[in-house]
């Protein structure tokens, strides 16, 4: 199927009227369906849809003064009319897929409208990679949102990105045409400080007449998140409580929850208004991070509105949430995100509005999914060789770049530790007493406090910092490694046998980027991301195998978290609390400083 360029509204109101007026045939009709209004947050049955150039022109009880000798017509046989699903927040990188593919993973499960922050490629390609997957996202037959990634670094002084992004770059980027926003302001504490820098990228994004995207990972909601509410972001995902979701609605920020493939934060945040009774117009679900496996075999937005529908959410309500509620959020009410006339023709019809199987999926007016199979064509962009050769760690590692050399004379010491917290993105800094062997700091297996190394890539240094991790459980000799770390996307290397680890960095290394695990000297799994170390441009079903290979890799090796590559993925992210890793050394998030692997004397 070929797929049309949308018209913009302008072009196409004649017609429109038309159609609706009965002067004019429509493309396509949908006779006989239950009309879920997100407006009003009804259900009006016996309905018909006429969509012409790839927009609706009429939604009432009987729409044949719209169909023509050349209407297609829909049989809906009863079945509810929804709105496309939307994602608010969300990093196409985290799939381990371009845009291209993500799409084609995501349109069989209802998504039609994604608002994508890619600051992964951003740390590692800068404005140029962002160009990149603009560029691509705007070639797809479902409707790709660009945010324009914020930080890069997310915490300047804190780690070392492969590029920075300025406010010239920010200034830029809002003259493209698939620009919406500011993507998430991670450096919340350059923002509660009034930053120049931060509070010029905000200030270029609300020139543009751009909505500002928040992230305020701190539990802390007394004057350092009333003054980040005051800096400028419209919104935030990182609430992991009731108390989180409240403090953001009532300070005029509409609270995003999410439920991604590792966070699972809507079941404690949507008391606020199932048990609260707030105004549930101010809430948005969003995925945040998806792995390709949850894609493949979980779904996308529609698993989250089911998951906030089992939290009690009423089924209207919580499409609100998915649909109209974050276009009216990025000021496209008037364009997406319902049933109504004037909008882009995005439609599911499903038999049931509390399980919500998707059925039949129509995008600007074409039918691009049907019973769980995408049925449109999603072109790829022809990714250059700079884009594909992107890990330069200077030199091999070997066993002796993972020693932790402990101090001159020392028999045991206290170390700081990274707490890995299943199914949350925050870590705990926890502390141990370690041995020392031949001048050296070594690992608790019996702990379960294993090595984590962080292998700078961007610029060939040859460097590589070193720390201790708790929480995966792993036991043996083994290693992980992963070119995907949020958010710097160095590499971050896990292992409780220094031998591994340096097989496993080796590796990548050689394969020019991806996610690798090893066992007593074998590599049990890798899944190859060639593009900036990030992605893959194979299709999902393939990316997902070798990523469930990883995942039966890391249980071999003693691990039983949820998701656990997530976290392993995220313990560079030096925004987040509580403990991070990043090529400058160990962070302690709390304080936003530097703090030591192995703890002073006192």
């Amino acid at each position: 199927m070929e797929r049309t360029i949308l018209k913009s509204w302008a072009d196409c109101a004649a017609n429109l009227v038309a159609v609706a007026a009965g002067r004019a045939a429509a493309d396509l009709v949908i006779k006989g369906g239950q009309w879920v209004n997100v407006h009003t947050r009804e259900v009006l049955p016996d309905h018909d849809i006429a969509i012409a150039d790839g927009r609706i022109a009429y939604v009432g009880p009987d729409a044949s003064h719209c169909i023509g000798t050349d209407t297609t017509v829909i049989e809906a046989k009863g079945r509810f009319m929804i709105p496309g699903l939307c994602d608010a927040h969300m990093h196409i990188e985290s799939g381990m897929l371009t845009p291209a593919e993500f799409a084609r993973a995501v349109i069989p499960h209802g998504t039609t409208t994604m608002f994508t922050d890619p600051h992964e490629i951003a740390n590692v390609l800068g404005l140029e990679g962002v160009r990149m997957m603009h560029d691509e996202a705007l070639m797809q037959p479902i409707n790709i949102f660009t945010q324009m990634p914020s930080c890069a670094p997310s915490a300047p002084g804190l780690e070392t990105t492969g590029y920075e992004i300025t406010p010239e770059d920010v200034a830029e980027a809002m003259q493209w045409p698939g620009i919406i926003g500011l993507g998430e302001m991670m450096n919340f504490p350059g923002v509660v400080n009034a930053d120049p820098k931060m509070l010029a990228e905000i200030a270029a994004a609300q020139v543009a007449g751009k909505t500002v995207g928040g992230h305020y990972a701190s539990p802390d909601l007394g004057p350092a998140f009333h003054a980040y509410a005051a800096g400028g972001p419209a919104d935030d995902h990182e609430g992991t409580c009731e108390a989180d979701a409240i403090a953001r609605v009532r300070q005029g920020m509409r609270s995003m929850m999410r439920l991604g493939s590792a966070w699972y934060d809507v079941e404690t945040q949507i008391t606020a208004v199932t048990e609260k009774g707030l105004d549930p117009r101010n809430f948005i679900l969003c995925t945040d991070d998806c792995h390709s496996g949850t894609l493949v075999n979980d779904g996308h937005m529609n698993r989250v509105v089911r998951h906030a529908i089992d939290c009690g959410c009423d089924p209207l309500v919580a499409l609100q949430m998915a649909t109209i509620n974050t276009a009216t959020h990025f000021g496209l009410e008037r364009e997406l995100g319902s049933i109504t006339p004037g909008r882009r023709a995005d439609v599911i019809l499903t038999s049931d509005l509390k399980t919500l199987p998707i059925e039949h999926v129509i995008a600007r007016g074409q039918t691009v999914a049907r019973d769980g199979k995408c049925l449109v064509d999603c072109p790829h962009y022809d990714w250059p060789d700079t884009a594909r050769q992107t890990v330069h760690m200077g030199r091999d590692r070997t066993a002796d770049d993972f020693i932790v050399p402990a101090p001159e004379g020392a028999n045991r010491v206290t170390v700081n530790v990274i707490g890995v917290v299943e199914n949350q993105a925050p870590t705990k800094a926890l502390k141990a007493e370690l041995n020392v062997k031949d001048g050296r700091v070594q690992m608790d297996r019996e702990a379960d406090i294993c090595q984590i190394a962080l292998v700078e890539r961007h610029r060939a240094l040859g460097t590589t910092t070193n720390a201790f991790v708790s929480g995966f459980g792993y036991a043996g000799n083994m290693a992980m490694a992963s070119t995907v770390a949020h958010d710097s996307h160095h590499m971050i290397v896990v292992g409780t046998n220094r031998e591994d680890m340096a097989l496993a960095a080796n590796r990548l290394s050689a394969v020019g980027g991806g996610v690798t695990v090893y066992k007593d000297g074998k590599e049990l799994a890798l899944v190859e991301l060639p593009i900036a170390g990030l992605m893959s441009d194979q299709p999902a079903t393939d990316v997902a195998a070798k990523a469930q290979k990883m995942v039966e890799a890391m249980q071999a090796c003693g691990c039983t978290l949820n998701n656990a590559y997530m976290q392993h993925s995220l313990l560079a992210l030096v925004v987040i609390p509580e403990l991070r890793i990043s090529d400058l050394g160990l962070v302690d998030v709390t304080k936003f400083e530097m703090t030591d692997v192995i703890q002073a004397d006192t």
